[in-house]
């Protein structure tokens, strides 16, 4: 079956009021300047119950006016960004589609997700881009289908917006179109938080990419239960995500090794974290921004390591990050020293000969199902197909309890993965979306 998307309109839309002079730059914080400018793709799906007009005329012209609103708010995004370490706040404006679909209903997509099909939810081809002439900070496409459902496709470069970030300005702009009364106040604190000061301005992060395969597996609440059984006798507290991470990662590792045509390689795997939550003290929610930094644990090329060994180390490496650097990144003073210190601990981690990266980001616990633009929250939310190379991204099942794993590796290791049998003990491989409602 193949879909079609018939583009109907595109438009620009500007902030309903000028940004102030005084606030036509936005400095980006330290962590901002090195951060890549990939965009992050994320599509919000709706039922045929938020369509109240036959073509989504209303919706749509309410959804351009909302976005007007909040972009007054978010002024940062309406600009462009102007080099490594600053935003021109010009109002130039975020892309608005409006798009068709054809051949294919909601609920087929719900019931069977293709990574073809999702890609077409996206405009101008910018989920994932990561090309650094594309200055443009948002775009949208809000496609309606026959069936009189509604998807929101969503592009936001991460160089001024993480996972975070991209939950409350959805959130905003969905509270916004809902009522017209709501007023977000986001905060844009990040370079007074991590400021360059006298740091030298290192290289931009360049993700690896490479020939990959996108899989989506589904834990639900039943089998983490399982997991967490397992490991409980020898670990304390395990969370949803450090079970699940952990599974991967081992079954990553096995999946590696089988296939590798040389000696065994060592590993180590990136675990992004929220630095809002673990500064002291603690950042409001409502900051925006890329402010996110990086914990890892590592393995040795001859080492097995069980399921609880690796949630342990998990547990010991997080907090040895916390407690050594991440508390202590907050405040001018200390900021220099503690982030060289970190940073010369990761490139000692990183200079071992032919070590294998594993990145993780989870967005679990962000409110990403919260998005209610007036005609109820969505009934799934997804990322596009990743070709970053070894990339896991989690996300929250609708219900909260379980976890959806997309897992990108080499194809030839993606076979093998897919096919574990411990892995297949407690996840499903793209069941439909239907199923965590």
């Amino acid at each position: 079956m193949t879909m079609e998307v018939e583009l109907i309109s595109r438009e620009i839309i500007k902030p309903s009021t000028p940004t102030p002079p005084h606030l036509r730059t936005h400095n980006l914080s330290f962590i901002e300047q090195n951060t890549p400018r990939t965009y992050l793709p994320v599509v919000y799906f709706y039922h045929k119950e938020s369509s109240a007009s036959p073509n989504g005329d209303h919706e749509s012209n309410q959804l351009k006016k909302s976005l007007s609103e909040i972009l007054s708010k978010y002024y940062p995004f309406a600009g462009r960004i102007r080099d490594r370490a600053s935003v021109d706040c010009n109002d130039e404006g975020v892309a608005f589609v409006e798009a068709r679909v054809r051949n294919v209903k909601l609920s087929e997509i719900l019931e069977h997700p293709e990574d073809t099909w999702l890609d077409l939810l996206f405009t101008d081809n910018l989920q994932w881009n990561d090309d650094s002439s594309l200055s443009v900070i948002f775009a949208a496409q809000v496609s309606f289908f026959d069936c009189g459902g509604m998807a929101i496709g969503i592009c936001m470069s991460h160089k001024v917006a993480d996972t975070s970030t991209v939950a409350n300005f959805i959130n905003d702009w969905a509270a916004r179109n809902k009522c017209d009364q709501y007023v977000p106040s986001p905060l844009f604190i990040g370079a007074d938080t991590f400021p360059q000061g006298d740091m030298p301005l290192f290289p931009e992060t360049v993700l690896e990419k490479g020939d990959c395969v996108t899989k989506r597996f589904v834990f639900d609440a039943l089998k983490i239960a399982s997991l967490k059984a397992i490991v409980a006798d020898k670990v304390q507290n395990p969370t949803r995500v450090e079970v699940v991470t952990a599974l991967i990662y081992s079954c990553a590792i096995s999946a590696l090794r089988s296939t590798s045509q040389s000696s065994l390689n060592p590993t180590v795997f990136i675990h992004t974290v929220n630095l809002r939550t673990r500064v002291v003290p603690p950042l409001p929610k409502n900051s925006v921004g890329s402010m996110i930094w990086a914990f890892t644990l590592s393995t040795a090329e001859d080492s097995v390591m069980e399921l609880h060994d690796l949630v342990t180390q998990m547990k010991q490496s997080m907090t040895r990050f916390c407690d050594s650097y991440a508390q202590k990144f907050r405040g001018e003073d200390q900021w220099p020293a503690i982030f060289k210190e970190c940073t010369q601990a990761l490139r000692k981690e990183f200079s071992i000969a032919n070590l294998v990266t594993y990145r993780c980001s989870s967005w679990c616990r962000f409110p990403v199902y919260e998005a209610d633009f007036g005609w109820g929250k969505p009934i799934w939310v997804t990322i596009a197909s990743c070709p970053l190379k070894n990339a896991i991204f989690l996300i929250d099942t609708r219900n909260g309890e379980g976890i959806e794993a997309y897992v990108n590796l080499e194809k030839q290791q993606l076979d093998v993965f897919e096919r574990d049998a411990q892995l297949l003990a407690f996840a499903s491989l793209n069941p439909s979306a239907l199923d965590s409602i």
